[in-house]
């Protein structure tokens, strides 16, 4: 009996649901459509910057895995970790979130073994940070790059300033030198940044 990972496969959200090994008039697509339609709330908005960053980067020919370590890997082994945070929520607010992201290091889960392990770490080369800075509730639109803002760092810089540091605010990445890149030129700096990192 064989009860290791399942190698998950792209759906096209055509797939109809079935009953009685008939299709029925419910398709994967309208699943998605029913959970996760608001973009704006902090999990489902967490999700779509990475789809966002995986996009820029030429990664979707393979689905999210929920359990992996990192989020995004390319395709010469550099590990992605993709963070995001918003001034807006979709729930009712009293002034604007602050902006801060998550860097905790932490126990990598491995599939294989069906165990963490043992010692707390960063378990990416390169954090994105992916701000949705837009501050008007009746214009915001996550699905809208110019609404976007990504900082890109190395987690060995992150390691080095921060630690064992939990989160980060947006003043302290900018305390780190790094200016904000739009969606056309995301790809370009993280490209830039894997060669740097591996000339280190």
């Amino acid at each position: 009996m064989n009860l290791g990972p399942i190698d998950v496969k792209k759906l096209t959200g055509k797939e109809n649901f079935t009953s009685n090994d008939i299709k029925l008039d419910l398709s994967i697509n309208d699943f998605w459509s029913w959970s996760a339609s608001d973009v704006l709330n902090n999990s489902m908005r967490g999700i779509l910057a990475e789809f966002i960053v995986a996009s820029a980067l030429d990664l979707l020919d393979k689905p999210r895995i929920e359990w992996n370590a990192y989020d995004l890997i390319t395709q010469n082994g550099t590990r992605i970790e993709v963070k995001s945070s918003s001034y807006l929520q979709s729930w009712l607010q009293y002034g604007y979130s602050s902006i801060s992201f998550d860097i905790r290091p932490t126990l990598a889960w491995d599939p294989i073994a069906n165990s963490y392990t043992h010692i707390p770490t960063r378990q990416s080369d390169i954090y994105v940070f992916c701000l949705l800075n837009h501050k008007d509730k009746l214009t915001v639109d996550p699905i809208n790059m110019d609404h976007w803002e990504f900082y890109v760092v190395s987690t060995n810089e992150i390691n080095d300033k921060c630690m064992n540091q939990k989160t980060i605010s947006l003043s302290s990445i900018l305390k780190l030198d790094h200016k904000f890149v739009i969606y056309q030129n995301l790809a370009e700096i993280i490209n830039n940044m894997i060669i740097n990192n591996h000339k280190e």
